[in-house]
């Protein structure tokens, strides 16, 4: 089974959970599946003997090595792949995908990238800010109430993944760059865009949104978002200096 999935590359992120019995659940749901890294994000009135107890002895060492990060945004940084699950559905929600149909294309991805399945607070899930650093949305399909337990949210997902490993799939994906290389990337071309006017500075995030779908489409490589990088380096240096010679010129002129 491992041949067809590395289990070693997923990872369930849970932010800003408000109940630490849920944490404890979706410890221990991740354990009957196969899977044992837990990331859990700003975590609301932690108390560790609510985890421990939910978790049972069983799934006690995926808490006692699970990570507590205080920022999303950093959680987030050493991943290839970021999956968000969400119940709301709206405009800038667009790339989404049922558990079944979204686990044939993690499957590949995760022989050499790291993958992070994204879960919000129970009371609202993950906001607009939040998906903005997913790769693909998942939507879990229900009948009139669209709202799951968050242990059970993160049951579906390891089911599927757990059932689709053992059906097995051969396509390989290459690498892809982290979510650290691709904030960096998003964070260069906004300041960029906006020096040049091309994008709004008052609202650069609708235009910004664009552009991550864009290339989240793309799946871009390390070395992918180095040249974009570059490029925009190469820009901002271009303008800067055609700035400068004009100041040059127009003191020239000045002298004379």
């Amino acid at each position: 089974m491992s041949g067809r999935i590395n289990f070693d590359n997923i990872a369930i992120v849970l932010h800003q959970p408000r109940y630490s019995e849920n944490i404890g659940a979706a410890a221990r749901a991740m354990r009957n599946m196969g899977i044992d890294q837990l990331v859990v994000v700003d975590p609301q009135n932690f108390d560790l003997y609510k985890v421990l107890k939910m978790a049972t002895r069983v799934a006690s060492d995926i808490i006692e090595k699970s990570s507590i990060c205080a920022d999303l945004k950093d959680a987030l940084a050493p991943y290839n792949y970021v999956v968000g699950a969400t119940a709301r559905l709206g405009s800038q929600r667009q790339v989404i995908s049922t558990p079944s149909k979204l686990v044939q294309k993690l499957m590949p991805i995760s022989i050499e990238n790291r993958i992070a399945i994204l879960f919000g607070p129970e009371d609202r899930g993950l906001s607009n800010e939040d998906i903005r650093y997913c790769h693909v949305l998942v939507n879990i399909p229900t009948a009139e109430f669209s709202s799951l337990n968050l242990a059970q949210a993160v049951m579906i997902m390891c089911y599927e993944i757990f059932t689709a490993a053992r059906e097995g799939n051969e396509e390989f994906a290459p690498r892809l760059a982290s979510r650290h290389e691709l904030d960096g990337m998003y964070d260069q071309l906004k300041d960029l865009l906006v020096r040049i006017n091309y994008i709004n500075p008052e609202n650069p995030d609708y235009w910004m949104n664009k552009l991550r779908h864009f290339f989240t489409r793309l799946q871009l490589r390390a070395k992918e978002v180095s040249i974009i990088r570059g490029i925009c380096r190469q820009v901002d240096w271009y303008g800067k200096k055609c700035y400068e010679d004009g100041q040059k010129n127009g003191a020239k002129k000045g002298d004379l």
